[in-house]
């Protein structure tokens, strides 16, 4: 279920794309604001950063296919105008129900969506048990008989409330470090919750007994958080290990160099680079990755031979000697792929 966030905030609108977007489109929009708007580059600008932020979350949602489905599904049944009332001559003055419902549910949101069973007006019969089990409520099983099992059936015993769901963002370093979020609840309540150190980005986080009541004095549910971690723009990650491209110049990769390669600590690591080193070879350092509770993970540099885009006559003369000592060798460092290529 998406967050009251996602009915606040127009995703295409922040990152200047249309609704039908490509996911191409989408990922080149970013990359050009996500640049322009880095607090790397806006130092101390509190309004940068706030655009950054958002425009990683709306990344985060639209490069997913299915995450960007339940935003414009949201966003159509939204802006649709329907607004129902409890049904009947006089429904909208009725308290409680469906609104207290959404209310709960968006976290304060429901008093701009409402929803009821129909009465004089309604351009179409809604079924509660399909919106119902949509947010995770259960359906009947939630708002059914009173002693349980739907409609009808009989339960032994009371039944726990409906679980809720949130999101809620985080940049890569909070992430990577824990953070404490804070939710607001419907009725004002701030529920706050430590978000574990490690937490990756899609993970769920169940915190039991911060869902709805129970109807019938059993236990309250849950409330599952949902987590989205923005990008960071030096570091990637797979599994519990931090990743780095490692730009190395020609000549320390060519005769070899100890480099230092940045860390989440900002302390640095060096690195030995071996002569003769490729682009693309990748270094590991141990224990440099992500804290878990089950472990660290590594850090993994996968170096990156930079070609000097402009030469001085003195390093064009070297290197005009080195091609054509290559020359005299014979040497072909594509022969093992044509030769591949014609077996």
């Amino acid at each position: 279920m998406a967050s009251q966030d996602w009915l606040e905030k127009d995703f295409y609108n922040i990152l200047g794309v249309p609704q039908d977007a490509s996911e191409a489109d989408i990922k080149k929009a970013y990359r050009k604001l996500a640049r322009k708007w880095h607090p790397d580059q806006n130092p101390g600008d509190e309004a940068a950063e706030q655009k950054f932020k958002d425009i990683g979350e709306a990344n985060s949602v639209l490069s997913d296919p299915d995450k960007r489905q339940e935003y414009d599904q949201l966003r159509q049944m939204v802006s649709g105008g329907a607004r129902f009332t409890a049904g009947g001559p006089g429904g909208a003055g009725a308290g409680g129900g469906f609104e207290d419902l959404f209310g709960s549910m968006f976290g304060g949101g429901g008093q701009n969506v409402r929803f009821s069973t129909g009465g004089p007006g309604a351009g179409e019969q809604i079924n509660l048990d399909d919106i119902l089990g949509a947010f995770g409520g259960g359906g009947g099983a939630s708002y059914g008989s009173p002693y349980g099992g739907g409609y009808g059936g009989y339960a032994a015993g009371p039944r726990k409330g409906a679980d809720l769901e949130a999101r809620t963002t985080l940049s890569f370093r909070d992430a990577a470090a824990g953070e404490t979020v804070e939710l607001r609840a419907a009725d004002g309540q701030v529920i706050k919750t430590r978000i574990p150190a490690g937490v990756k980005d899609g993970q769920t986080i169940r915190l039991r007994g911060k869902g709805q009541p129970s109807p019938n004095g059993g236990q309250p549910g849950d409330l599952l958080l949902h987590v989205t971690v923005l990008p960071h723009p030096v570091y990637g990650r797979e599994g519990d290990n931090l990743t780095v491209e490692l730009p190395v110049t020609f000549a320390e990769a060519a005769l070899g160099a100890t480099v230092t390669v940045p860390t989440m600590d900002g302390k640095g690591v060096k690195v030995k680079i071996k002569p003769g080193t490729p682009s693309g070879r990748k270094l590991r350092v141990k224990g440099r990755g992500i804290k878990t509770k089950s472990g660290t993970g590594d850090l993994i540099a996968t170096v990156q031979v930079v070609v000097p885009e402009e030469l001085t006559d003195e390093t064009r003369e070297a290197v005009e000697k080195l091609a054509a000592h290559d020359r005299q060798q014979g040497t072909d460092p594509r022969a093992e792929m044509t030769a591949k290529a014609a077996s």
